[in-house]
């Protein structure tokens, strides 16, 4: 039964127009809006929901979007570029890729304080 549905995630924010213009200008992942909520459209059956909790909204203290990229310093360059900042964890250098095993990888926050990264894969 559930073998066959075309699942999709979601989270919340608390400001569902900051997030209009962070996922859709900043960026500039093709979204819809419907019912109060936006759908990110990633490629063909790969969307995320975002729906609005407002003052009951609490970002996610752990990943929840993963970018991969081909090159993580032209995209930590180009979305500094774009006004997002990097968030600076332990082990981490001074752009913000972390660097001691794994993939490279790169973490930065939504207007709701949920985390997002973008990662070079192996």
């Amino acid at each position: 039964m559930l073998d066959t549905t075309k699942a999709f995630n979601g989270f919340s924010v608390d400001d569902i127009d900051a997030a209009r213009t962070f996922y859709g200008q900043t960026l500039r992942i093709p979204l819809t809006e419907a019912n109060g909520m936006l759908h990110l459209h990633f490629s063909p059956g790969h969307d995320t929901l975002v729906y609005p909790k407002g003052d009951q909204h609490v970002p996610a203290e752990f990943t929840i979007l993963n970018f991969p990229v081909d090159d993580i310093e032209s995209a930590v360059e180009e979305l500094e570029g774009l006004g997002v900042t990097f968030e600076q964890y332990p082990g981490v250098d001074a752009r913000g890729i972390f660097r001691r095993g794994g993939p490279l990888i790169a973490w930065f926050k939504d207007p709701a304080g949920n985390i997002l990264s973008v990662l070079q894969p192996d």
